[in-house]
């Protein structure tokens, strides 16, 4: 019984959050969007229009810090498991931008592939070129 109550717990906060993201998405595309082309807001900076990918995706969380102080072994210890994309070593071993995202099955996207897929909220890095998307990979797994 308790778990059925989770389950429809778990679908009605799902309804409701789809709710506020579609209401966010189409408040931007009404009301927002065509004040930026009034007022030529693209001229003033990189931002593009947002699209679907940036109003689905889940919050990011940004690590940074100097090599071997344990932001790999943090990502491992959240997500609660081991993944190829997330090495840890003796000698610095993650030398590249991370994105890790949930998805029913395990792969690794390189960078100039994720920024050009449409499922993603990475197009805007595009512009930071190839030696940055060489060094930036999606990592996506299913991890809670």
């Amino acid at each position: 019984q308790e778990r059925r109550m989770n389950r429809d717990d778990d679908e009605r906060d799902h309804r409701q959050t789809e709710s506020v993201i579609e209401s966010l998405r189409v408040l931007y595309n009404t009301k927002i969007l065509p004040m930026e082309k009034t007022y030529w807001f693209s001229d003033f900076t990189t931002v593009q229009k947002l699209t679907d990918p940036f109003f689905r995706a889940k919050p990011m969380v940004l690590l940074l810090g100097q090599y071997s102080v344990g932001k790999t072994s943090f990502i491992r210890y959240l997500l609660g498991r081991e993944h190829r994309g997330l090495r840890v070593g003796p000698e610095p071993t993650t030398d590249r931008f991370i994105a890790v995202m949930h998805s029913e099955h395990d792969r690794v996207i390189p960078g100039n592939a994720a920024v050009v897929a449409s499922d993603k909220p990475f197009s805007g890095l595009e512009k930071y070129g190839v030696d940055f998307l060489n060094k930036f990979e999606c990592v996506e797994m299913n991890a809670p």
